[in-house]
Formats: structure tokens, C-alpha cells, sequence
């Protein structure tokens, strides 16, 4: 049987409870997908929007209704060997990549104050907006759970903030876009143990700032996220079920024990109608 053949049918059938059941359930609980939708599918090239790509290409064509897949590469930068990986790994998984140019490295390059967080926004800006020059109505994300629980964590310890990376998003400055992000219960785990059933490897982090800390010799260098990560592995060791608790922490959210939340009409704060309950 052929190679691309043969990773297909592990996503349905090696990986069915642990991917292929979970992308699903995310599908369908949050409503991402509709009939006629043209989705652009942001692939950097790395391990988890490679199988966002492949999962896609599986729902359309056993599912249920039709919609549109266009496979969106953008280089920001990249050098010459990661460009290599990238292609030739679309040519395994016969993914037929649109790529295009950005100048994104050479921008964020000189930053020293959150380089990845404007590197990030900025990238997203330029995905809307050839996914819309492309006819298309959503821009398909491959962040996972883990991704999800490391947001939660990072808004409270860094942000002074409870919230959480959300399942999908309308676009505030490209009207008629939508952010969606189908891999939103799929662990990072079980991503990694696709690719080594299926002999796969892809580049990691592409970007200047991390090859430069290579270059140093920085080994100590972590981000943020990745302590988050370090932390929730470290508390794993005494709760095996903190990472299902920190993702329900979002769903089970009690507003009458909230100091203070703010919505579309402003903030919050539980002062506002503590008399009225007591005298109600």
C-alpha cells in the first residue's frame, strides 16, 4: 500500500480514539465547519498544523456535506532548509500548498520587547487577508489542548486575567472572516505519537530569534508557554487529571463568585448588586 495511504488510515484507525474521534467531537461541539465553507488552512509547517491539514482533508472527503479546503503556506523568512522540509513534506502528505512571501523575520528581527507576540499577530494579519483575496470565509488554526491549558495558565500568571484561547473567532478587522481551530481537543501528546508511527518529522520553531539562541548557545532559553508547559507536567505528577480541570475551569465558570468580570458592556464588579440581592 502506499505510503500516503497508509498515514491516512492511521489518523481513522491507529489514531481513532485519541485524534480522529476527538477532532470530530471539536467539530461538531463547537459548530466550526458548515456546508459550502471555503477554509483556508494555515499550515507553517510544523508537526500540528500538518495534521489539522490531513484531518481536514479526511472530513471532506467522508463527511457528511461538502465544503472547500485551500492549503495556505506562508513564508516569513524561513531559510533555505526549512523551506526544503516544508515542501517536501507537503509532497508526502500530497498537500498542494499555496505559499506566499511575507517579511515578517526581517520585521520582528530587531524587536527585543515580545518579538513572538507581535510576530504571531502579525502573521495572522497577513493569513486573513490572502484567505479573503483567495475567496475564502475561515482560516482553519492548528493549536491543540495543550495550547489551550498553557493560555489559561499564562492569562492569570503574566496577564492578570482569567481567560482562555477560544474554539473559533469572527475577525475584528476582515469583515466576514472567522478564525477556527478544529485540533482544540486533540493533546499535543498524542500528535507526537502520530508522527512517529508514521516516520515524520518537522521543523520546529522557524524563527530568527530562536536560531539565534541556538547560535548563542542559550540552552537555558524558555518562553513563557513553555513553562506553563513545564508546569502542568510538574503538577501532573500529583493530579493525573489537571489538565481536564484546568480546561473545565473555563466551561464552569461561577459569576456570583467573580470579584470583577468585564463583557460587551463594560466591567463588572460584584458591588455593583450586592444590596440589591440582599434586599431582594
Amino acid at each position: 500500500m502506499e505510503d500516503i495511504k497508509l498515514i491516512e488510515q492511521s489518523i481513522i484507525k491507529k489514531f481513532r480514539k485519541d485524534i480522529w474521534r476527538k477532532f470530530i467531537k471539536g467539530v461538531q461541539e463547537y459548530d466550526l465547519i458548515q456546508p459550502n465553507d471555503k477554509i483556508a488552512v494555515c499550515i507553517s509547517g510544523g508537526k500540528d498544523s500538518m495534521l489539522l491539514a490531513k484531518l481536514l482533508q479526511e472530513l471532506k472527503r467522508h463527511g457528511k456535506f461538502d465544503f472547500e479546503l485551500v492549503f495556505l503556506s506562508m513564508d516569513p523568512g524561513y531559510n533555505e532548509m526549512n523551506k526544503a522540509k516544508i515542501a517536501e513534506n507537503a509532497k508526502r502528505l500530497e498537500l498542494p500548498l499555496q505559499v506566499f512571501q511575507s517579511d515578517i523575520f526581517d520585521v520582528v528581527s530587531g524587536i527585543e520587547k515580545s518579538p513572538c507576540y507581535l510576530c504571531a499577530r502579525m502573521r495572522r494579519g497577513f493569513l486573513y487577508a490572502k484567505a479573503k483575496e483567495l475567496g475564502c470565509n475561515k482560516i482553519a488554526l492548528g493549536h491543540h489542548y495543550d495550547d489551550v491549558l498553557e493560555t489559561i495558565l499564562l492569562g492569570m500568571f503574566y496577564g492578570s486575567q482569567v481567560q482562555t484561547m477560544m474554539p473559533k473567532l469572527h475577525s475584528t478587522n476582515f469583515k466576514g472572516m472567522e478564525l477556527i481551530r478544529p485540533m482544540y481537543l486533540i493533546e499535543e501528546k498524542d500528535i507526537k505519537a502520530w508522527c512517529k508511527y508514521n516516520d515524520l518529522e518537522f521543523i520546529q520553531c522557524a524563527c530568527r530569534f530562536t536560531e539565534q539562541m541556538e547560535e548563542l548557545g542559550d540552552v537555558h532559553h524558555t518562553s513563557k508557554r513553555e513553562e506553563m508547559k513545564n508546569l502542568i507536567e510538574y503538577l501532573q505528577t500529583m493530579n493525573p487529571n489537571v489538565k481536564k480541570n484546568i480546561f473545565r475551569s473555563v466551561e464552569n465558570v461561577n459569576l456570583a463568585t467573580i470579584i470583577a468580570y468585564t463583557d460587551e458592556e463594560g466591567k463588572h464588579h460584584f458591588l455593583d448588586t450586592y444590596e440589591d440581592k440582599r434586599n431582594g
